[in-house]
């Protein structure tokens, strides 16, 4: 239960993200209020998915995905400008976590 609990809190934080960039720095109140919430969301599951899985993995997967997420999203949706440095950085953050993840496996 704690790795669903750590995939929600993803999915939060991303959403969070996202109605951040569409809040306009504060300006829109639906997107504002929503992102409070994803938030608030996110590290609700953060903290739950911490019963079960060690902090520093937890962490790092919360947030290598979440930014590698965001990333995409801001390349697909709000057209940002991709490069190799982006691709190279994503690459890595994805690397990063896998090696987490098979160190986390192997010390259970």
């Amino acid at each position: 239960m704690a790795w669903i609990y750590l995939v929600l809190a993803i999915i939060a934080e991303v959403l969070g993200t996202t109605a951040m960039k569409l809040s306009l720095g504060f300006n829109k109140l639906a997107p504002s209020i929503a992102m409070l919430l994803f938030y608030l969301l996110s590290l609700s599951f953060l903290t739950l998915a911490l019963k079960k899985i060690e902090v520093s993995i937890a962490y790092a997967i919360w947030s290598g995905l979440g930014t590698t997420l965001i990333t995409l999203i801001g390349i697909l949706y709000f057209k940002e400008h991709l490069d190799v440095i982006k691709l190279l950085g994503i690459a890595l953050i994805i690397i990063g976590v896998v090696l987490l993840q098979l160190k986390g496996a192997s010390s259970v």
